[in-house]
């Protein structure tokens, strides 16, 4: 039998020196590292380090994706974000349209391109209501309408939504668009100021024009005041006003400052149906007919006498000149912009005081 050996307990030096051995043996566990801790609470450890990355992780891509969502908001505010809007919630005619006449033939290649590439750049509107208003894309609107009919794949239309109301930031958007994608007429520049200022989104038509086609030049912008005086005057006569060149526009903006309006309208009212070119020559023969002056016969032929009167000075600039003959008193008022309802009560006044 055996004989059983007797532990004896180490003493405080031989303890030492079993630390040390176990301090500098290798370690097999990946997870260990040059401390004593036991390898499960530095598995646990590590465990929660790679949480508080993971977590630092996280926050970085919910913190990108706040702010992503943030850039949508506001470019969706700004309008920059197209949403698919149901056609029958956009009004058409929430704004007078600029544009008077549609080319049938372009209206069928856009149909065509819609079918084959659909819509590439979406139209404008602005809320109204619970619907919302166009602002710009009216041909656009028409197609989708149009293909609706047999095509439930037109029944949404992508839109931006802008902010704009119904004021001038609407109409600026409008003629900028058709400015840029198919040039209007004159003519019909000139309307869509007189219609702008009419639905009081500007004081006069003056300010319309300027505001709408501040990228003009100067002399552009007098040519589309011309045209504004031929609709204000005529242009519910006109039966091709479209037509009319800018050479002719001009020539009859002249004549109905110098008062040619009540033989134009004569002209233009007598006339049964026309096509652009006797429209044209019609106008250019009341042009021609100038009214002839009457002759003072007690005066043998001598030239009229005129009376010019003292001016009146306006504490708001300009003045009044006066000239005064045998059968009239002519009044002209310079230096002071007016508009076509300040004049037409201007006239108003006086035909009451002289009543």
């Amino acid at each position: 039998m055996a004989k059983r050996r007797r532990l004896v307990a180490p003493n405080t030096v031989e303890l030492e020196q079993l630390e040390v051995g176990f301090a500098a043996k290798p370690s097999i566990s990946p997870f260990e590292g040059s401390s004593a801790t036991p390898p499960i609470a530095q598995i646990a450890a590590e465990a929660a380090t790679l949480n508080g990355m993971t977590a630092v992780t996280d926050r970085l891509a919910l913190a990108q994706d706040q702010g992503d969502a943030a850039r949508w908001r506001d470019a969706q505010d700004a309008g920059l974000v197209a949403e698919m809007l149901s056609l029958d919630q956009i009004d058409a005619d929430f704004l007078r349209r600029d544009r008077m006449v549609e080319d049938e033939e372009a209206m069928a290649e856009l149909l065509e391109s819609l079918r084959t590439n659909g819509l590439r750049t979406p139209i404008e509107v602005t809320r109204d209501g619970e619907g919302f208003g166009l602002i710009s894309g009216f041909r656009r609107l028409d197609a989708f309408r149009r293909l609706a009919e047999t095509d439930p794949r037109f029944s949404e239309i992508p839109a931006f939504i802008r902010e704009a109301g119904s004021g001038q930031g609407a109409y600026v958007s409008m003629v900028e668009e058709n400015e840029l994608r198919s040039n209007l007429t004159p003519y019909e520049r000139g309307r869509i100021a007189v219609l702008a200022a009419g639905q009081g989104v500007f004081s006069s038509t003056e300010a319309a024009v300027d505001v709408l086609f501040a990228a003009a030049s100067k002399a552009k912008r007098s040519k589309v005041r011309g045209f504004a005086v031929v609709h204000e005057a005529l242009g519910d006569l006109l039966q091709h006003p479209v037509s009319l060149s800018e050479k002719a526009g001009l020539r009859l903006a002249s004549a109905l400052r110098d008062g040619a309006q009540s033989r134009l309208r004569q002209a233009l009212a007598g006339a049964g149906a026309l096509d652009p070119k006797s429209e044209w020559a019609l106008l250019e023969a009341a042009l021609k007919t100038e009214p002839e002056p009457e002759q003072d016969r007690t005066r043998g032929g001598r030239p009229q006498q005129v009376q010019r009167l003292k001016s009146a000075q306006l504490s708001g600039g300009g003045e009044i000149q006066a000239e005064l003959t045998a059968e009239e008193l002519r009044l002209r008022i310079r230096g002071r912009d007016m508009s076509t309802e300040d004049a037409q009560y201007l006239v108003d006044q006086i035909r009451q005081l002289l009543t």
